[in-house]
């Protein structure tokens, strides 16, 4: 049962308890709704250089929460302290709050409703909890990847590391609903540098492999071939130091997911949050230019774009049961045969736009933090027809660029204007690959970018990648997202030198 593979620590926790006497003293204070949260998120970092450990760290955050609305307006409180008192002390303070910012708010708070979600449990899908893995193990893991790296020709450093974190979640609201969570997500990086001393400059190659919503078996071989990776690592660093700088110009991209990944992320995944495209949040990274009064017409992209928003998917980052709202997750259209047809939203945020629900998009990165809408597994849909591979993608340039892995990024306060670079880029000569290059990065409008794919890969080439810390709000938080996608073929597409561009 999906109870029984949670930590023992929180499950012994007195979280019932905690809820009755937060609930209860919300209501007796003349909250209209109060709900409390409990977490325990643990996490550890692992960090070599050259095969020599440079750092481990180990922390537990734990704390209790509570949110009440008093007469149209939140009020927030939390505290460490895991004891029936202190939850009902916080909920009181919550309430104080409320009372407090009453005068100020600008609008009354009005919420989505949501069926009631009773005793529900939700674990995570991965097989080994990294917590059971002893940290010398895990040590010698990445020790043997660094040694295999460094006695190959070529390769003067490597920098290896992995974090590993297990979030608690216990949530309960006076409309009835309890839920209690876990999920272990992961995050291995290996990178190997060749320095060429004589020029004074360097190259570096790095894993493909995403962070992933899995446990320990995922450093193992269960979802990723990290033998078969090490052992190309050093062949394609030393192509990449010989190969010759690109001529900028206009070229037809064929991306791997590996890049393409970070692209969604940045001009669609945050592009989409209802906050930001109505301007209520503006800080860390701006706004949108995908405005709702735009929604069912601004044309995002070619017929081939189809992006759904997913809190369901197995392994994604962003992946859960229930949000921070107490809403069940699911799966919708964002952009659909290239048109901006939905958002990404909370329960406050749902009925502004008319909606009768939220696709649970509530999370707080910490007791102490108040849930904000944050991104789902923003993911671009294959080809559903057929099974088109890479290999018939690049098939199709008579002369392009295909780009693989992720790098450097920058994108525009509005989500529109950006370019991106990489970890490796090959020719595309009439339809075969025909070597590396070096110094590329690609450079576009959202819209003209979008709108100029022309092909998508079939389910074989898609995979999930992501990233363990997108920022959003002030005070800072970070959440886990994944984002799915096939490789993808674009044509006519601005690429920069970025020797050149740098000078």
């Amino acid at each position: 049962m999906a109870v029984d593979r949670i930590d023992p620590e929180f499950r012994a926790l007195p979280l019932a308890a905690l809820a009755d006497a937060a609930l209860a003293r919300g209501r007796e204070l003349g909250a209209q709704h109060t709900d409390l949260r409990v977490e325990r998120i643990v996490s550890q970092s692992i960090d070599l250089r050259d095969g020599t450990v440079t750092g481990v760290a180990d922390s537990t955050t734990v704390g209790l929460a509570v949110r009440v609305i008093v007469d149209g307006v939140w009020g927030f409180a939390s505290h460490v302290e895991l004891t029936p008192a202190r939850a009902a002390a916080t909920a009181e303070r919550a309430v104080a709050v409320a009372r407090t910012l009453a005068p100020v708010a600008i609008e009354r708070v009005e919420r989505a409703a949501e069926p009631v979600h009773a005793d529900a449990v939700w674990v995570s899908d991965y097989t080994v909890d990294p917590f059971t893995v002893p940290t010398r193990e895990k040590v010698e893991l990445l020790t043997d990847w660094s040694q295999r790296l460094l006695a190959s020709d070529g390769v003067d450093h490597v920098q290896a590391g992995v974090a590993v974190v297990r979030e608690n979640k216990f949530y309960a609201d006076t409309a009835g609903t309890t839920t209690t969570q876990q999920r272990v997500r992961i995050d291995p990086t290996i990178t190997a540098t060749a320095v060429d001393r004589a020029a004074g400059g360097f190259e570096t190659m790095s894993s493909l492999a995403a962070p992933a919503g899995r446990g320990w078996e995922y450093l193992t071989g269960d979802g990723w071939d990290w033998d078969g990776e090490l052992a190309l690592i050093p062949e394609l660093l030393a192509e990449k130091t010989k190969a010759p700088s690109v001529r900028a110009g206009t070229y037809d991209l064929v991306i791997d997911p590996t890049n393409l990944w970070l692209t969604i992320h940045e001009s669609v995944g945050h592009a989409t949050e209802y906050d930001r495209a109505i301007g209520y949040e503006a800080a860390y990274a701006g706004t949108s230019f995908a405005t709702p009064d735009q929604l069912g017409t601004l044309r995002y992209g070619s017929e081939h774009m189809h992006v759904t928003g997913d809190r369901t998917v197995p392994h994604g980052l962003a992946t859960v049961g229930f949000d921070d709202d107490g809403v069940a997750t699911g799966e919708w259209d964002l952009v659909r045969d290239g048109v901006l047809v939905g958002y990404q939203l909370d329960r406050t945020f749902a009925p502004r736009l008319g909606l009768e629900r939220s696709n649970g998009c509530a999370f707080a990165d910490s007791p102490h933090h108040v849930p904000i809408q944050r991104m789902a597994n923003v993911s671009l849909q294959p080809d559903p027809v057929r099974d088109t591979s890479t290999d018939e993608l690049i098939a199709g340039v008579d002369r392009g660029i295909y780009v693989v892995g992720d790098k450097s990024w920058s994108i525009d306060m509005q989500r529109y204007n950006f370019q991106f670079t990489g970890q490796r880029f090959y020719r595309i000569e009439d339809g075969k690959l025909a070597g590396q290059l070096r110094d590329v990065a690609y450079q576009a409008t959202t819209t003209d970018f979008w709108g100029s794919l022309d092909a998508v890969g079939g389910r074989s080439t898609w995979l999930l990648h992501g990233a363990m810390n997108c920022g959003k709000a002030q005070p800072g938080q970070a959440a886990p997202v994944s984002h799915g996608c096939p490789s993808a073929r674009f044509r006519g597409i601005n690429v920069l030198n970025t020797q050149e561009e740098g000078q």
